[in-house]
């Protein structure tokens, strides 16, 4: 008998599960204390609980549009959008309210409309009509137009693919942009760079080199050429267009950062590190390219606690870096 109310009392005795409920509240608190890294490892757990409950992904959208990592926040935002709609209309501001940050402004007009419509007197509603009059009074001026605008979609886009190594859906967009936008001077490169790394390596090497022909100073085409030389084991070629970039510093803030990488990705680590430390950080913490190679500069010269301070940033900045190794591995 006795033995039989042991048994009993041990089949009752069950392990302590949290629920979804508990990691949200865990992420709330520490999204108020401003402990964002931290915020979103619990929002991944509640999320992971309960994968389907909106209030969670909105709330992790919250914590990424605060770490200025706006597109995983629509990203967010839309899949709630597509199954709770109706019940989560908060979402269109927040969204309206990203894209105006990314300069989307049509975007963000788009979304801010379909606020008012769904919550007139809602809690955004003012925050809604001011951001619909900051629109339209960039339109008055004539500073955007729908070439303009549809040109900026394309390049927040490409580049959120290109700075994730995301080349599949990156190629198809720039195959897109060349024809749409054929004059403008950045999507060659960036096709070429697209192509190489989906596997057409020749055909990335020869449009680089006649788009070299086509101008003997381009930086952007040594800069492509170097890193396609370095990593086809074409020291020769490397070196000539590595040379081209040795003893040149740019005033635009992108191409400086471009040369930065290119070292870095070359392992003359030393130049890159150098490169990285002339940076202007208020322009280049916008790119998570900037902290993943400078990071690994860092941790190549025998600074592995820079290295990782570096990389925790670029983290709680860019959430995508984070599924990317690091530069011990």
């Amino acid at each position: 008998m006795h033995q039989n109310k042991t048994y009993q009392q041990q089949e009752n005795v069950f392990p302590l599960i949290p629920e979804g409920d508990f990691y949200f509240q865990k992420g709330v608190e520490a999204f108020q204390k401003r402990k964002f890294e931290g915020a979103i490892k619990w929002l991944r757990k509640a999320i992971e609980m309960a994968p389907d409950d909106p209030l969670y992904q909105c709330q992790m959208s919250i914590i990424y549009t605060e770490i200025g990592a706006y597109h995983t926040a629509n990203q967010l935002l839309t899949k709630v959008l597509e199954s709770s709609g109706s019940d989560y209309t908060d979402c269109y501001y927040l969204l309206a309210n990203n894209y105006a940050h990314l300069g989307l402004l049509n975007d963000a007009k788009k979304y801010a409309k379909s606020y008012l419509d769904n919550e007139p007197d809602g809690e955004f509603q003012e925050a809604a009509e001011q951001l619909i009059e900051m629109v339209d009074i960039d339109e008055d001026d004539e500073w955007l137009n729908d070439e303009e605008d549809e040109l900026l979609v394309y390049q927040e886009t490409v580049f959120y693919h290109m700075e994730n190594d995301d080349w599949e859906k990156a190629l198809p967009l720039l195959e897109d942009m060349i024809k749409l936008f054929p004059g403008h001077p950045l999507v060659n490169h960036d096709y070429s760079q697209a192509l190489f790394y989906s596997g057409y390596e020749e055909d990335a090497v020869a449009m680089e080199s006649e788009l070299l022909e086509q101008d003997a100073d381009s930086l952007y085409s040594h800069i492509n050429l170097a890193i396609f030389s370095y990593e086809l084991g074409n020291i020769t070629k490397y070196q000539r267009h590595i040379q081209a970039l040795e003893n040149v510093y740019p005033l635009h803030e992108q191409l400086q950062l471009r040369i930065a990488i290119t070292f870095a990705r070359t392992e003359r680590y030393q130049e890159a590190y150098t490169r990285f430390r002339r940076l202007n950080k208020s322009t280049a913490k916008n790119y998570l390219s900037y902290y993943k190679y400078y990071s690994i500069a860092a941790y190549r010269l025998g600074e592995p606690s820079k290295a990782l301070s570096l990389w925790e940033e670029g983290c709680k900045r860019h959430p995508g870096l984070s599924d990317q190794d690091g530069p011990w591995v």
